[in-house]
C-alpha cells in the first residue's frame, strides 16, 4: 500500500487491539456489579457503559457506593486474567520489529491505569511501552491522550500512526490529525462499523498491520 508520508511513531490502542481482553472485562464487571448492585449484567449492556474508564463507569452506576465496586472490580480483572491467554499471535514480533527499527510505540487506552497495568503485565507488554495513557473516569479523552503523546516524542500528528480497533479510535484519531488503521482481526470488532468510518486501511491481522508499517517506515 502506498502512504502519503513515512511513519516514525506507533500508537496502539489496547483492548481488542493488543489482545482479546474483554472477556475479562465482562467477567469482572459482572462479578462486581452481582455484588455491589445485585444485577446480573450482559455484555451488551456492560459495552454499553463504555466511554468512561471502569470508575466512571461504576461511578455512574452506584454513585453512592463506587468505591468498594470498583476495588472488587480490579480484584475480580487481576484473578480472571488468564481468560485472555496472550496478545494477540504476532503482537510482540512486531513490537520487536518495531524497536529494532527505533520506531517509538505507545498506548492511549480507554480503560483505567490499573487495569491497564494489570493486563500489561499479564500479557508480558510492560516493557515495551514507555508511554501508557489511561481513559478517564469522566469520559473519552483519547484526542487528548493522543496529543500528549506526540508532544512527548517531539513528533507532528502526520507523522504518526493510531491503531485502534473501534470507530471512536477512528474519529478520535482524525480530530488529532494523525492517520489511523482499523484493526479488524478480534472476534469483538465490527469490521463494517471500522470500514463506514474510512480509515486509512482497514487491517484484518496483526500480519496485515505489520506489512502496512513496512511500506511506510
Amino acid at each position: 500500500m502506498t502512504t502519503i508520508a513515512s511513519v516514525r511513531g506507533v500508537i496502539f490502542d489496547l483492548d481488542g487491539t493488543l489482545a482479546d481482553t474483554f472477556p475479562v472485562i465482562f467477567a469482572a464487571f459482572r462479578h462486581a456489579f452481582a455484588i455491589y448492585a445485585d444485577r446480573h449484567l450482559s455484555d451488551h449492556e456492560i459495552e454499553a457503559m463504555f466511554g468512561p474508564n471502569e470508575e466512571g463507569c461504576i461511578r455512574k452506576a452506584l454513585p453512592n457506593n463506587w468505591e468498594p465496586c470498583l476495588a472488587e472490580y480490579l480484584k475480580e480483572y487481576e484473578r480472571v486474567h488468564d481468560l485472555c491467554p496472550g496478545p494477540f499471535p504476532g503482537v510482540i514480533e512486531m513490537l520487536d520489529w518495531l524497536k529494532s527499527r527505533d520506531v517509538p510505540v505507545a498506548i492511549v487506552t480507554g480503560k483505567g491505569a490499573q487495569s491497564a497495568a494489570i493486563s500489561l503485565r499479564h500479557l508480558g507488554l510492560s516493557g515495551h511501552f514507555t508511554i501508557v495513557k489511561s481513559g478517564s473516569p469522566e469520559g473519552s479523552i483519547k484526542p487528548q491522550a493522543i496529543r500528549e503523546v506526540l508532544e512527548e516524542w517531539g513528533m507532528p500528528p502526520a507523522d504518526a500512526v493510531y491503531v485502534g480497533d473501534a470507530p471512536s479510535d477512528v474519529t478520535a484519531a482524525r480530530e488529532v490529525g494523525v492517520r489511523v488503521l482499523g484493526a479488524a482481526w478480534a472476534n469483538s470488532s465490527d469490521a463494517a462499523k471500522i470500514e463506514a468510518m474510512a480509515p486509512d486501511a482497514l487491517l484484518r491481522s496483526v500480519g496485515e498491520l505489520r506489512d502496512w508499517l513496512a511500506g511506510a517506515i
